[in-house]
């Protein structure tokens, strides 16, 4: 389930009645149009028991480039061109691609590296402080492979994720040594499959 976060483009447009999460989520993608981060990822069963937990390191340049790589236990890097959608499994030697029209319209990579128009996607509730930080849920519009997803806010530094499914499992991410709009080089969010992957095309 390592790449199950993927699926989650974020945006947000101004309502200027909007206070607390929303407002830092508004301020969150309104300042920041790259990033870098390290994360760690767990996955939750219905009773918030651990299933599963891995880590690694993502970077993003709006609108619609990311790449998102797993470093521990396996290693699984989701590059986002703006063109293309690549997932390699190191472990299968496996490269799957597809085109990244509609791959990010209500899924949470989105959330990141979106446009600002995420009304169109998802209502927003703002739901106060809870463990020093200010959450929000945002419950998609249409159809999605989450029931909701929660956000929190450190300031105007998103720093936690927590993302719902239709089975009643949470993938829980927290964000570390996140660094705002960093000169990324070009390269970051290019992907040519390794010599002698499988590459498969969706």
């Amino acid at each position: 389930m390592q790449g199950i976060f993927f699926g989650f483009v974020l945006s947000v447009s101004s309502v200027v009645c909007f206070a607390g999460s929303i407002e830092k989520l508004q301020a969150f993608i309104g300042e920041t149009q790259s990033a870098k981060a390290n994360f760690a990822q767990s996955q939750l069963d219905k009773k918030g028991k651990k299933i599963s937990s891995t880590s690694g390191k993502l970077s993003f340049s709006r609108p619609g480039k990311f790449r998102w790589e797993y470093e521990k236990p396996y290693e699984q890097t989701i590059v986002g061109d703006g063109v293309k959608l690549w997932v390699y499994d190191k472990d299968l030697n496996q490269v799957t691609v597809k085109k990244m029209d509609g791959a990010l319209g209500n899924s949470p990579a989105a959330l990141l590296a979106g446009n600002n128009e995420i009304e169109d996607y998802y209502q927003l509730s703002a739901k106060g402080m809870k463990n020093g930080l200010d959450w929000l849920e945002a419950f998609p519009r249409e159809e999605s492979m989450f029931q909701k997803v929660r956000m929190g806010f450190n300031g105007n530094t998103l720093e936690a994720m927590e993302l719902f499914d239709h089975l009643g499992q949470v993938t829980s991410i927290r964000f570390t040594k996140v660094e705002r709009n960093p000169v990324l080089a070009s390269g970051v969010f290019f992907f040519s499959p390794p010599a002698g992957a499988d590459v498969i095309t969706e």
